[in-house]
């Protein structure tokens, strides 16, 4: 299976080892980046015979070029759509990182061209493909807890300050943290439910990562670098955490808000409640949810790697534990290689189709749209 790929930075390096890895025959067989130096580093490192492997800088003469099976998009995220569009008319099986776009318009056109195509698009939703979300979505399924009607969902982020030291701060670039961060947990959460979203209301603070120092700003170019408790200094000697980016996290052009809480109205009447919040450390890392039936209670936690079972009319508690926390995306990313793999060779469906990427972005910019003007939002995709 010759694979192609489209941005070829981080995400698409690491991914790419989970394709290789399961030794079933994937082998890549051309990049498309603006930075050929970085990429060749990148597969050099990886131990690739880049002799083998077609380079280009422009995705248009790849896929003109080249006889792909496959292709997997990693750009920037505003390039994601315009990307898609190109793999989608040639009708061949895509893996498009998320979010799958960062406009209302974009979603439009996506959709639109996936419509027009006969693609089988798999979505990096790794969450929904983890051993507990599978193991939780067994139990809902059972019936034993009744119908789900309510959900608590909460994802307290350890590694948080990414967002705030590297270009993840450029929400012109990433369409925000909702898009970045919320898009994964609201996935899961539509697809344990199997419900419809129809309205979403949403707040966002900003009281941490803010300041007033000059924009722009390196680390190490700040009197305070030695002191900081988010240099890399510090974090490095100090705080054994690790280093993310060089630029201050107190500065006026920072961006992103560092805690936000999102609702939404479901079709069966039923609502969810999920926060996120940057600034956590440590112990204090915590994702997972709790869906609450009339028979019971199901909660879980990918960072302790359990599920518990609170039986609501017997004196009964269910515990399970999992061995998958340490996992890349606690197991989903591998899930989600084996899949697109399957998929090329015709014999699965997409677990994370594109239709459930276009359904989570478009909760991500409604929740945005609501926090900016205070309002519930409908969220439906008008032509």
């Amino acid at each position: 299976m010759r694979i192609g790929i489209i941005g070829y930075g981080t995400r698409m390096d690491y991914f790419l080892n989970r394709l290789l890895e399961l030794e079933l025959g994937a082998e890549l067989a051309a990049v498309a980046d603006i930075d050929l130096a970085k990429a060749n580093t990148l597969l050099t490192a990886k131990g690739l015979d880049v002799t083998r492997i077609a380079l280009y800088t422009d995705a248009d003469e790849m896929l003109a070029a080249e006889k792909l099976d496959g292709v997997m998009i990693g750009t920037r995220c505003t390039l994601h759509t315009a990307m898609a569009k190109k793999v989608l008319a040639k009708n061949i099986p895509l893996f498009l990182e998320k979010p799958v776009a960062i406009t209302l318009e974009d979603l439009k056109k996506l959709r639109a061209a996936a419509q027009a195509s006969d693609s089988e698009v798999v979505v990096s939703f790794p969450l929904r493909s983890t051993p507990i979300v599978k193991l939780v979505k067994e139990i809902i399924d059972s019936g034993k807890l009744g119908t789900i009607e309510h959900i608590q969902a909460v994802n307290n982020v350890p590694y948080g300050s990414v967002y705030y030291h590297s270009w993840y701060r450029d929400e012109a670039e990433t369409g925000g943290l909702f898009l970045q961060k919320a898009t994964h947990d609201l996935d899961y959460l539509n697809y344990l439910t199997g419900l419809r979203p129809l309205e979403v209301s949403a707040m966002e603070s900003k009281r941490v990562f803010k300041g007033s120092k000059p924009a722009g700003l390196f680390c190490r170019d700040c009197g305070e670098w030695e002191t900081c408790p988010e240099s890399p200094h510090v974090l490095k000697h100090y705080s054994q955490e690790e280093i993310t980016g060089e630029m201050c996290a107190f500065a006026e052009d920072t961006g992103n808000h560092d805690s936000a809480s999102i609702m939404i109205r479901y079709e069966t009447g039923m609502h969810a409640v999920y926060s996120q919040n940057f600034y956590s450390r440590k112990s204090a890392a915590l994702r997972g949810a709790r869906l609450i039936g009339y028979k019971g209670t199901v909660e879980f936690d990918w960072y302790q790697d359990e599920v518990k079972v609170h039986m609501h009319h017997t004196p009964r508690v269910e515990n399970y534990k999992l061995a998958a926390a340490k996992l890349p995306h606690f197991g989903g990313d591998s899930a989600l290689a084996l899949n697109f793999i399957r998929v090329i060779q015709g014999v699965e469906q997409s677990r994370t189709p594109l239709e459930a990427g276009i359904s989570s972005a478009l909760l991500c910019l409604k929740a945005e749209q609501s926090a900016r003007t205070r309002s519930f939002q409908s969220v439906v995709l008008e032509q």
